[in-house]
């Protein structure tokens, strides 16, 4: 579906007659659509609701947000106009709380913005167009780099784990945690994947089993609570997980249920990896327990679409997040290289310079 170092087959995002189009990611794999999206609030309600999801993905997005605003009020006058794109970067801010790719991308539109906002309307909109294909652009050649870097550390024959998704769909393209994949299996190397369903949202089992299964890499599906037993047995070799944000001191937090998948990989010895790009590197954030943890909807946890199985009205927790402590992390495959047993002074240098 997404050769290495080529442009996407299937494109998480793409850019087409005037507006952005988005993989409906609730509907697969039984549909495969896209949603148009034509203003800033439009994407941050298409953020909120999961449509794109995956942190460097919600990052294209809402640079796409910013750009549509401003192309929507382009001919208003410039008060107007000024006060429709800090609206756009408001509503886009309050989408979602944990994945820091969003305030990223916000805060690059933001500073493109600054810096342009005394031309004239048409040309601020043409601008921050361009800054977020860029973006955009950007993503996919980071993948690409840090799946180059992530698969020297898998070796050929090697069944790999993974949690939710990190693939193609979570991204411009490519993939981080699937990118390593896709990139191991580019260069000749025999690899199989055993994905979690990922509970409540089933990213593993609806999205990363669609995408190995696309690209004919071998996938085997498992319920969330098949891990440990099958590490037991000696049939996992590493595990590799993408982030939505990894703090100063190279805590991780990702989907729900990841922290549990890093205690049981120590448990066994078995290498715990995560990829990420260094825009969901966030040195602002001292440490794991200071990352905001979404709260979504109890019906998530209480059925999945149409069918309930739940009691009506039984008290639910739904974090979307866990944090998993640095200690738990063999290595963060970046763009930059491999961060082995990441902490505060290995991350900072990956910025150094």
């Amino acid at each position: 579906m997404l050769p290495s170092n080529s442009s996407p087959v299937v494109e998480t995002l793409r850019w087409r007659g005037g507006h952005l189009e988005m993989i409906d990611q609730r509907v697969l794999p039984a549909h495969f659509e896209y949603v148009a999206y034509a203003t800033a609030a439009e994407v941050a309600e298409g953020i909120r609701t999961m449509v794109v999801r995956g942190a460097p993905a919600i990052g294209c997005a809402a640079a796409y947000g910013v750009a549509l605003e401003a192309l929507a009020q382009q001919r208003a006058n410039p008060g107007a106009f000024s006060a429709a794109i800090e609206t756009a970067f408001e509503v886009l801010a309050a989408s979602r709380p944990t994945a820091v790719n969003l305030f990223w991308a916000l805060k690059r539109m933001r500073q493109f913005w600054e810096t342009h906002r005394h031309r004239a309307a048409t040309e601020v909109a043409a601008a921050l167009l361009a800054e977020a294909h860029e973006i955009l652009a950007e993503d996919i050649r980071s993948n690409e780099a840090m799946g180059a870097h992530g698969a020297a550390l898998l070796a050929d024959g090697a069944r790999v784990l993974t949690h939710c998704n990190a693939g193609a769909l979570a991204t411009a393209g490519h993939g981080t945690a699937l990118g390593v994949i896709r990139s191991a299996v580019a260069a000749g190397k025999r690899i199989s994947v055993i994905a979690d369903e990922t509970r409540p949202f089933l990213q593993g089992a609806r999205l990363t089993a669609w995408e190995m299964m696309q690209e004919h890499i071998p996938v085997t599906l498992i319920t969330d609570n098949m891990a440990g037993h099958l590490m037991s047995l000696g049939e996992v070799d590493a595990v590799i997980v993408g982030t939505d944000r990894v703090a100063a001191n190279g805590d991780v937090a990702n989907k729900i249920g990841t922290y549990m998948v890093a205690v049981l990989a120590h448990r066994h010895g078995i290498p715990f990896y995560v990829a990420c790009p260094l825009s969901t590197i966030d040195r602002d954030i001292p440490n794991g327990a200071a990352i905001p943890i979404e709260e979504r909807p109890a019906d998530e946890v209480t059925g999945y679409r149409d069918c309930q199985w739940a009691a009506k009205g039984v008290k639910v927790r739904n974090p979307a997040f866990d944090v998993t402590p640095a200690e738990l992390v063999t290595a963060l495959i970046t763009e930059q290289g491999v961060v082995m047993a990441p902490n505060r002074e290995r991350v900072s240098a990956l910025f150094a310079g």
